[in-house]
């Protein structure tokens, strides 16, 4: 069975220098480069309306479109799974999703995932790619996230992406008393040797992508530091791979935060909630956009969770002594 796809985007100035092939994959990037490569080889994805070449340099501001037919994966199941909706129109969901629910199904988690409660909540999500997300959120990470609830949306709102015109800032508790904020700039790939895990890899890495982030202090405490971070680019595990990358680890990560430290003269309470703490302590705290059909600005803020918040309360209590 094959389902047909009709999309278009717009070329944003980033991308001009790059080929046609990697343009198409980084506006359509919920469609492999091999589908993609047989879509400009048929004559099926297009720019400004005629076929293109896969090498053709694309100069920023063209039309892309894609008129052609594709394999109808296994349909994930609905489930209803409550989910906290912040904001709702014909065109977009943004949704707050607690730790501990994974966003996509996979291996090991075909459902209970945050793909199957949006099919139950909005069944026409079954024909846009992961069911509208346009980013995504790790598991044990909270937060803000975005769905776009049609095709013309999803098109419009992973462009702007990818052209960095959409806010996502981010609070986070980070081991280690930090000075002061700054950026980091360095590229990020698959981990040489552990391949769940991503890492900080030289720039000119076939398999590294560019990687940015911004980060300030929001608090200092005895021996942690609350940071308010923004993403430029969106990697996988890019915020965690940057922390532990300075030197700040963020509290509770499990894959990049090594094991735990615990300040010296630690009330008993701080140590409970530092040990109790299973999860990195990150949250997405907020997400600005344009909306893809009115094109009016929105903004959206969330609130640390309440195993954040007790986290942070314990971490302000004085040390024994003093």
């Amino acid at each position: 069975m094959t389902a047909k796809i009709s999309r278009q985007a717009r070329v944003p100035e980033s991308l001009a220098g790059k080929r046609f092939d990697q343009a198409l994959a980084l506006l359509f990037p919920d469609h492999s480069r091999s589908r993609l490569r047989e879509w400009i080889d048929s004559g099926e994805a297009r720019l400004e309306g005629v076929p293109a070449k896969p090498r053709q340099k694309v100069l920023g501001g063209e039309q892309v479109t894609l008129e052609a037919r594709a394999p109808v994966r296994a349909q994930d199941l609905p489930q209803d799974i409550p989910l906290e909706v912040v904001f709702e129109d014909e065109a977009v969901l943004v949704i707050d999703k607690p730790a501990g629910l994974v966003v996509h199904p996979g291996a090991g988690n075909a459902t209970h995932t945050l793909v199957n409660a949006l099919l139950h909540r909005d069944p026409a999500l079954e024909v846009l790619p992961r069911a509208g997300l346009v980013h995504r959120l790790d598991k044990l990470t909270s937060g803000l996230l975005m769905v776009a609830r049609t095709l013309e949306a999803h098109t419009v709102l992973v462009a702007a992406l990818e052209a960095r015109d959409i806010t996502r800032q981010y609070r986070a508790v980070a081991l280690g008393e930090m000075t002061g904020g700054g950026t980091v700039d360095a590229a990020i790939g698959r981990h040489p040797a552990r391949r769940t895990r991503m890492a900080v890899r030289p720039p000119d890495d076939g398999a590294a992508r560019p990687a940015v982030t911004h980060y300030r202090v929001a608090e200092r405490l005895a021996g942690f530091t609350v940071v308010d971070l923004r993403l430029e680019t969106g990697r996988t595990h890019q915020i965690r791979v940057h922390m532990a990358h300075l030197g700040y680890p963020l509290v509770g990560d499990p894959e990049y935060g090594g094991r735990l430290r615990l300040p010296p003269a630690a009330r008993a309470a701080t140590v409970d909630a530092l040990r109790g703490f299973r999860r990195q302590a990150l949250h997405a705290a907020r997400l600005a956009f344009a909306h893809p059909t009115s094109g009016q600005p929105l903004s959206f803020e969330s609130p640390v969770p309440a195993d954040m918040s007790a986290l942070l309360e314990a971490l302000r209590l004085p040390r024994d002594g003093a």
